[in-house]
């Protein structure tokens, strides 16, 4: 059996999908396990997984249409008998990423934006549900395959060698934070879209940071974040004598110090759910207009810092149905700045 499992959404949601690999192994222990995916960070957490024989990675936005349907159509030749798109993938796109590459039976979430044309580009559909978690979604398109749930207990999965784990004591040795607790931050967010608007304001971080900085002298705090946060990362440099910024090199390198943190602070974000896969003792999260059950840290304790803008209303805002997070520009940002220093200030130092 040759099997294709469909991820090009986030980062973050190709972790959603690892629970569902593992089953599929459990399930089809001499299967091909094999996953496309858009972002090279998604392929990077996807290294020396051993439910998963291959990696296809082709960032299908910057390609061209031309160039994106050789690529999926290539992919026929592999003779797929089953694809699965993971949740969530709610844009018409995937569903037809699916049917270039070829495979008889297609399986997918219904979403909102679901049309007649969504149904024929699929063979199999079964309803999401904004009560689960995406990992949960994922898990529940087994019965449609002949599948059951064998493992006794799910978890994100993320499998770094001891190179890596290596290579992370190393640089907190040489920053001399070995056996020390220290405050790990993500000041970024997905780009896609206007999800960009849900961060919270940079200068909200850099006021957290010196506020910490007085409560304990030289509070190690890291930041972390890739080419996206560059240029936030050069401000706080030029604010904050003491920040510390691991040259990391890729997500794993990343998720090998991460596991080391106290704590750890980000909005939703790929890397909020890399430090629920290393089981980050004390997880905080800011909500979000995008905060919602699907999109929890899967499989970690964590706290959520309340925003009185959102207020639990997630689904007010931000929907799997295609598209923006609604409001304007001006009315997101200020939906973020509402929540103010002080609030996480206080929850940060209770983890320490």
């Amino acid at each position: 059996m040759k099997i294709l499992v469909i991820s090009l959404a986030g980062i973050g949601d190709t972790l959603f999908a690892t629970p569902l690999l593992h089953e599929l192994r459990a399930n089809f222990p001499a299967a091909t396990i094999d996953v496309l995916v858009m972002w090279p960070g998604a392929k990077d957490l996807l290294e020396h997984n051993p439910h998963v024989n291959r990696v296809f990675q082709k960032n299908l936005m910057k390609c061209g249409r031309l160039e994106a349907a050789r690529f999926l159509w290539s992919l026929r030749r592999e003779g797929y008998q089953l694809s699965i798109n993971t949740h969530p993938q709610s844009r018409i796109h995937y569903r037809f990423a699916a049917w270039l590459a070829g495979a008889p039976v297609r399986i997918s979430h219904e979403y909102e934006c679901f049309n007649w044309l969504d149904r024929w580009l699929v063979t199999g559909t079964l309803p999401q549900d904004y009560s689960r978690h995406a990992a949960e979604n994922n898990l529940a398109v087994l019965p449609l395959i002949g599948a059951q749930e064998k493992l006794p207990a799910h978890e994100l999965e993320l499998f770094l060698t001891p190179a890596e784990e290596k290579w992370a004591d190393d640089f907190l040795a040489r920053a001399g934070l070995t056996g020390k607790k220290w405050l790990g931050v993500h000041v970024g967010s997905g780009g896609t879209k206007n999800l960009a608007l849900r961060r919270w304001p940079l200068e909200n971080f850099i006021g957290l940071s010196r506020q910490l900085q007085v409560w304990q002298k030289d509070f190690p705090i890291l930041f972390f974040g890739g080419p996206e946060e560059a240029a936030d990362h050069e401000k706080i440099r030029s604010q904050l004598a003491n920040a510390i910024f691991p040259p990391t090199k890729n997500l794993r390198q990343a998720a090998a110090v991460i596991r080391r943190a106290r704590a750890f602070l980000s909005v939703d974000t790929a890397l909020m759910h890399v430090a629920a896969a290393m089981k980050v003792p004390a997880q905080l999260v800011i909500e979000t207009p995008t905060w919602n059950r699907p999109i929890e840290p899967f499989g970690n304790p964590f706290t959520l810092i309340k925003n009185p803008a959102v207020a639990g209303r997630g689904l007010d805002f931000y929907r799997y149905d295609g598209g923006d997070i609604k409001g304007t520009r001006e009315e997101l940002l200020e939906c973020m700045a509402a929540v103010k220093v002080a609030d996480v200030l206080a929850v940060v130092k209770q983890c320490f």
